[in-house]
C-alpha cells in the first residue's frame, strides 16, 4: 500500500462554525461527526478532522488545495463574496492581488481561526515539469 494522507486535525474555537466556513468556501461536504471531530472531506479522500480546542492560542496552520481552473473561479467568487480578504503570498502581502506561479493561479486567505488556507490551480514547480 502507498503511503498517503488519510486525514489531519484542524484545531479551532468552534468546530462546527470552522468546518461550515471552509467547506462552503471551498465547495466541499461537512461530513458526519466523528468522536470529536466534524470532518469535511476533499476529493481526493482526505478529511480535514475540525475540533473544538480550549487553548489560549491555536497555532497556525497551512492547507493548500489543488483545484481545477473551474474549481478556482468558484471558489474564488465565494472568497469574494463572503468579503474574506486574499492575498497572492504566504506572507498575506498585497491583499486583494493572486498569484500566477507556474502558469496558473493561486490565492491565500485564512479561516475563522486564522489557519492560512490556499487555492492553487498548478502545483509549484510544475512548469518546470
Amino acid at each position: 500500500m502507498p503511503v498517503e494522507l488519510n486525514h489531519t486535525i484542524v484545531h479551532s474555537r468552534d468546530k462546527h462554525a470552522a468546518a461550515e466556513f471552509v467547506a462552503g468556501l471551498l465547495g466541499l461536504e461537512v461530513k458526519a461527526p466523528f468522536g470529536p471531530f466534524i470532518p469535511v472531506a476533499t476529493d481526493n479522500g482526505v478529511t480535514l478532522d475540525y475540533a473544538t480546542s480550549d487553548s489560549a492560542e491555536i497555532a497556525v496552520q497551512h492547507y493548500a488545495f489543488l483545484v481545477s481552473e473551474k474549481e478556482f473561479d468558484e471558489i474564488f467568487g465565494r472568497i469574494q463574496a463572503a468579503g474574506v480578504t486574499y492575498y497572492p503570498s504566504p506572507m498575506l502581502d498585497r491583499p486583494g492581488e493572486i498569484n500566477h506561479h507556474d502558469g496558473g493561479r493561486g490565492a491565500y486567505f485564512r479561516d475563522l481561526d486564522g489557519h492560512v488556507l490556499e487555492i492553487i490551480t498548478r502545483p509549484y514547480g510544475s512548469a518546470a515539469r
